[in-house]
């Protein structure tokens, strides 16, 4: 089975389908730095054009690093980045911060923290439930007619909640929890695929395998001289074509693992037996 290789976001942002998640390359000191800096430049390097970061990843020092390590940024790479979530120094560590003014204030830092005059992909990291929808993405929609956003995208979501939010503004991407066998969203999946949105699976490597599931993933993974992540990655790119895997890590040994996942071929057998495990999760 050959799946594409690139996918246009928004139907006019090409990239390739896997991409890079940087949540990990959060340094707690130099040489932690020096080493997150490798990472994200070597992604670029092995082709990677898709690189996801957040304000709430490190609170800023995720998109500090990225500009750091990448400014100026090639032609053909786009950084997405994700609003909608404030630090605190209680409970969770967070809380909801999608009022408008809230939003705006977070773009404008996130375009100075990466350097950037427009962010390609802004996504809305989880909805307010405390602000209504149309004022949330109405401010996105401000946001992008300004020019200071290309595309707006929506994280956590359900079915519902994406159709209420394309009732307001066009929708480019959704981010959600996904992967080889944890398949709550597959209707949200099925939506994407529907209207041609991109999916970005986060956590895409299939954790918390039973002993038979993993080795089933393990068996195909010895087939193809393949790891089990680069056969959970791998199944991903070839279960739709919208799906954009952004696995994530603060290791330049597994990013060259995961990036070589992308031309890693399964047979319609071995797709078929790892699509089979979704039954037994």
């Amino acid at each position: 089975m050959t799946a594409p290789t690139t996918y246009r976001i928004g139907g006019d942002l090409e990239v390739r389908r896997l991409g890079f998640g940087a949540m990990h390359l959060r340094p707690r000191s130099a040489e932690d730095r020096a080493a997150c800096l490798a990472v994200a430049r070597r992604a670029v390097a092995l082709g990677v054009t898709l690189i996801d970061t957040a304000h709430m990843y490190g609170w800023g020092v995720n998109e500090d690093l990225l500009a750091e390590a990448l400014h100026p940024y090639p032609d053909d790479l786009a950084i997405a980045t994700k609003v909608g979530i404030r630090r605190t120094d209680s409970g969770e560590g967070w809380r909801h911060a999608g009022a408008p003014a809230d939003l705006r204030a977070q773009v404008d830092e996130a375009l100075r923290r990466l350097r950037l005059d427009r962010i390609e992909l802004l996504q809305l990291h989880r909805l307010d439930p405390g602000v209504p929808l149309p004022d949330q993405l109405g401010a996105l929609a401000d946001l992008r007619d300004e020019g200071k956003v290309a595309r707006i995208g929506l994280s956590e979501v359900t079915v519902d909640e994406l159709a209420a939010a394309r009732a307001v503004v066009d929708i480019a991407s959704v981010q959600n929890r996904y992967n080889l066998l944890d398949r709550e969203h597959e209707p949200v999946l099925a939506v994407c695929e529907e209207a041609g949105i991109a999916f970005l699976p986060w956590r895409p490597a299939a954790a918390g395998a039973s002993g038979t599931q993993s080795s089933q993933i393990a068996a195909v993974a010895k087939e193809l001289d393949a790891t089990p992540t680069q056969v959970a990655l791998a199944w991903l790119l070839a279960h739709s074509p919208v799906i954009l895997p952004i696995p994530g890590t603060s290791s330049v040994a597994h990013l060259e693992e995961n990036v070589a996942a992308a031309a890693l071929p399964l047979t319609p057998d071995q797709y078929d037996r790892l699509n089979g495990l979704a039954a037994d999760a």
